[in-house]
């Protein structure tokens, strides 16, 4: 009978530190989920700084190119065709 006794308090000391382990496991599963939560948030503004910062390049690309840099020329040729087409496109819509 003492033997009895012996396995079922080993189980349940195992059941124990199994139930131990699943609860810090839990906690550790809790904690990663709201770092990476915290990390795509900060990752999406990343990318929208990013994109800000783009926006802003190719502006001021385009601006050099329109003041004159003889590197930029062809570019804005190109863009300001593409605007001119774009407006062609508006005034032939409103005609219609």
């Amino acid at each position: 009978m003492g033997e009895l006794v012996e396995i079922v308090d080993s189980l349940e000391n195992k059941v124990s530190k199994l139930l131990h382990r699943l609860e810090v496991l839990n906690q550790a599963n809790s904690k990663l989920k709201y770092e990476l939560a915290l990390l795509r948030e900060e990752n999406e503004s990343t990318k929208a700084v990013l994109t800000s910062w783009e926006e802003k390049y190719n502006s001021l690309k385009l601006a050099n190119s329109l003041l004159g840099s003889e590197t930029n020329k062809k570019e804005a040729k190109l863009k300001i065709n593409t605007l001119i087409r774009e407006l062609d496109s508006c005034i032939a819509q409103l005609a219609e």
